[in-house]
């Protein structure tokens, strides 16, 4: 079994270091964020079923083991001597020498084990003294009995209550007899159990044998299975590596809309709002502008016409008061009043001498041809373009990186290359093979020795069977032959046959039990102590403890396991404790702390996540420096915008002429006066002409004075706007510029600390994948591969083949022939007493009165 673990051992070794063992640090240190993916699913590793069973049910002979368990805590009811054994294991490590013995620390020593095992030498010392005076007696017995002594005599002395004696011999013998049997049955059960649990021995060696080449088949196969993971690791990588713009830009933008977007979106906004206004400032100066051009010419227009009819209203109303009707003595004053109103009929204001809007106009179109509104747009477009420039300045990085990873795997690949592993699995196939078929070739003698075993101890059982036998047949011939109406010398053959019976019972009683209490004794001390030293510790793993002790074994050498396998006994590695792990089914790396002897760390920092990668991840820099939310045109359209010459306008000059009216007078006024003065007239041809000539007035009022009014008051309102647009333009064009200054201020500088955080969490998560790896190779070698259940099943096999099966069988059969032994003193005695009542005697007692009292 020693060569087994260290084969198992070296198959781990070989193929360990195909694998990587987790970084603890980057594992710690590494927390997985919401950011990014889910985390890597390796799959399982390839788990083998073993076949042995290390359990036993004894069934229904199990209730004699535990009444046999019973009886030796009855005979040995002290706990475990494990200081007692280590105490005499360190103290004679050397032997016994000369008078060592006489040494203080021996003789407490031994008398501390005399202590412990005081139940079975005095039960031992009682046996000894069974097995030499009970042939001792039995041959006093019969020489007396020659002499006719010791009952000897064929006379039997009537006594009046001889029915009772007889019938009460008879009962007590007959029990006595039943519990012969019964110990006689319990004997040859145990011995009959020990050859039917051979079948079951071979089956625990074929599946244990069977378990250890599955645990050696299926470790390189797992092993395979943990190196070929790596590839799931590094897929995952390059696949977050290829998407690093998605990824770590996503998350950039993410984080900065989540903690810098409240002012950036702010600063957007009012840029946003200060260049609409602009916008629309600049759509109103132009609006205006257009109105301007539009009510001046309609005004300049009007201007030439209204002149022209106010002219020839003023000449054609003058040729009517020159007419002899205005000479009458009460028409002269009417005349001459409307005559002197006659200058009144003229233009007020003068838009001719206005100056030209062409000029800023034209300046404007030319402002408005580049289209301011996508500013914002190209701001936000910016923005959402982190991804890219994520992706582009990490380009570099990102190849480098994969070749690192290429190579990786190559040294892994390698690396598996240099051990010779299947030269070690055909060995240790050979060797598993070979000593199957050596352990086989020993069937056949050990079904002859165990039958030779078997033979034996039916002998032993014929013994105790054989006085049972004369005992029941000299209790039927006895009984059934008895007359109580007969003497004791007429007694019957068939009587007399039974009594003869019985004293041969005795004789063979007297023969045999101390052969028999010999094979007691011997198996008592030897499966007694076995039981109480070996088997309960073991089934307790009391033992372990004593095998683990400390320096035990060596004063210089700590423990004993390291020490065999490693040549290094300071190793804190118990059999105890793999014996543990095995019987959990955890890996034989976590079992024989292989990590002390063949750490992974080394190689993992040279392959998995090597220093050169790690300076490779921390030279990632995201530069956001570039983002611009206006290009430098804008800004040149948005001052060309402020010198369209727009302020240079004389607002005054435009607003004085349209304060002054069309007209010097109102001419509804002054037609309705003129109507009024000429209903003031007598009727006739002056009357009617007046009435006519104001009626000329309103038409021209209506036809033309009340169209100028209506573009002088549109150009009053552009006039108005486009000074109030004159002086706010400045201030509009400085804030526009300082919002949009801010906003590229506040992206290429206050957000710096949240791209460096995003690059950390994405290194983190990248190293994280090799984390997860490198953790999950550690836990699978810790728990799925190399599962050591044969190692701890091969100890519970021997225990349940040498505890169960042989020992517990074996202190059965001394058990059941103890109490046959014991049965026999009473036995014998009753049997020689119950002879005398069946037997013919040469003698009988006579009677004076002639009369024989039988009763």
């Amino acid at each position: 079994m020693d060569m087994w673990w260290k084969v198992a051992v070296v198959l781990v070794m070989c193929w360990g270091l195909t694998s990587s063992e987790a970084r603890e640090e980057h594992h710690d240190s590494s927390p997985r964020t919401a950011m990014f993916r889910a985390p890597l699913d390796f799959g399982f590793v390839p788990s083998v079923v073993y076949e042995t069973h290390a359990y036993y049910e004894p069934g229904p002979i199990g209730v004699l083991f535990h009444m046999v368990h019973a009886f030796l805590y009855v005979v040995q009811p002290n706990p475990f001597p494990k200081d007692l054994i280590v105490n005499m294991v360190q103290q004679n490590m050397g032997g016994i020498k000369g008078d060592d013995y006489k040494k203080p620390e021996n003789v407490v020593l031994l008398l501390q084990a005399i202590y412990y095992e005081l139940g079975f030498i005095v039960l031992t010392v009682l046996g000894v003294l069974f097995v030499l005076f009970m042939p001792i007696v039995g041959l006093c017995f019969c020489l007396c009995r020659c002499c006719e002594n010791c009952g000897g005599e064929m006379h039997q002395r009537q006594k009046k209550n001889g029915d009772c004696l007889r019938g009460f011999y008879m009962a007590t013998l007959i029990a006595t007899s039943v519990f012969l049997a019964v110990g006689v049955t319990i004997t040859y059960a145990a011995n009959q159990n020990i050859t039917s649990q051979i079948k079951s021995t071979r089956r625990l060696v074929s599946t244990n044998i069977r378990d250890l080449k599955s645990f050696a088949n299926y470790t390189p196969v797992q092993i395979d299975y943990l190196a070929a993971q790596y590839t799931t690791a590094k897929n995952r990588v390059l696949s977050d590596l290829d998407n690093i713009g998605t990824l770590l830009g996503g998350q950039i933008h993410n984080q900065l809309e989540r903690e810098v977007v409240p002012a950036l979106d702010n600063a957007l906004r009012m840029t946003a709002v200060k260049v609409e206004g602009a916008i629309k400032a600049m759509r109103e100066a132009k609006e205006s502008l257009e109105s301007v051009t539009t009510s001046l010419e309609t005004l300049q227009e009007g201007t030439g016409r209204l002149q022209n009819s106010l002219q020839s209203e003023r000449a054609s109303l003058s040729n009517t008061l020159n007419d002899q009707a205005c000479s009458n003595g009460d028409v002269t004053h009417t005349c001459s009043t409307i005559r002197g109103t006659l200058s009144q009929l003229a233009l007020s204001a003068n838009f001719n001498g206005l100056p030209e809007v062409e000029g800023p106009l034209a300046n404007l179109d030319a402002v408005l041809e580049t289209d301011l509104s996508n500013i914002v747009q190209k701001g936000y477009s910016s923005f959402n373009d982190t991804p890219r420039m994520v992706r582009e300045q990490t380009k570099g990085i990102v190849s480098e990186v994969k070749g690192l990873l290429d190579k990786s795997c190559g040294e892994i690949i390698g690396f598996t290359k240099m051990f010779p592993v299947e030269p070690a699995l055909e060995n240790f196939t050979k060797f598993l093979t070979e000593s199957q078929k050596n352990i086989e070739a020993y069937y056949p003698q050990i079904d002859q020795l165990d039958f030779y075993r078997w033979i034996g101890c039916v002998v032993i059982c014929c013994m105790v069977v054989l006085v049972l036998a004369f005992n029941f047949l000299g209790l039927l011939c006895g009984s059934c032959g008895y007359d109580k109406n007969a003497t004791p010398t007429a007694r019957g053959c068939l009587s007399n046959t039974g009594g003869n019976l019985l004293m041969a019972s005795v004789g063979f009683s007297f023969i045999f039990s101390w052969v028999l209490m010999g094979v007691v004794v011997t198996t008592f001390v030897v499966g007694g102590n076995i039981e109480k030293l070996v088997c309960e510790p073991l089934a307790n793993r009391q033992i372990f403890k004593i095998i683990d002790t400390p320096y035990l074994v060596h004063p210089a050498k700590k423990n004993v396991l390291p020490g065999m396998l490693f040549q290094d006994p300071n190793i804190d590695l118990t059999i105890g404790s793999m014996y543990r792990d095995c019987y959990e089914n955890n890996g034989l790396y976590s079992a024989l702390q292989l990590e002390t002897k063949f750490n992974f760390n080394k190689f993992l920092n040279a392959t998995v996540y090597s220093l050169e990668m790690a300076k490779l991840f921390n030279s990632v820099n995201v530069d956001l420096q570039g983002m611009l939310l206006l290009e430098q045109e804008g800004k040149d359209n948005l001052i060309d915008f402020a010198n369209t010459g727009i302020g240079e306008i004389d607002y005054q000059a435009y607003l004085t002429e349209v304060n002054k009216g069309v007209t010097v007078v109102d001419l509804l006024s002054y037609a309705n006066e003129l109507e009024a003065q000429a209903d003031q007239l007598r009727r006739g041809a002056l009357e009617n002409a007046l009435k006519g000539h104001a009626s000329s007035i309103r038409q021209i009022h209506k036809d033309q004075v009340v169209p100028m009014e209506q573009a002088m008051g549109t150009l009053s309102q552009s006039i108005k706007l486009l000074q109030k647009t004159s002086r706010e333009l400045p201030i509009k064009v400085t804030n526009v510029l300082n919002a949009i200054e801010a906003a590229e201020y506040l992206i290429s500088n206050n957000v710096s600390h949240v791209v460096k955080q995003e690059t950390e969490k994405f290194i983190k998560n990248i190293v994280g994948y090799f984390s997860q790896y490198t953790a999950w190779v550690k836990h699978s070698l810790a728990m799925e591969v190399a599962q050591c259940k044969p190692i701890s099943n091969i100890v519970d096999s021997l225990e349940i083949v040498a505890c169960s099966f042989i020992v517990d069988s074996v202190n059965t059969f001394w058990f059941g022939l103890g109490g046959c032994c014991m049965l026999l003193i009473p036995s014998i005695i009753i049997s020689v007493k119950l002879a005398k009542f069946y037997r013919r005697m040469d003698t009988e007692d006579v009677y004076d009165d002639g009369a024989e009292n039988w009763s």
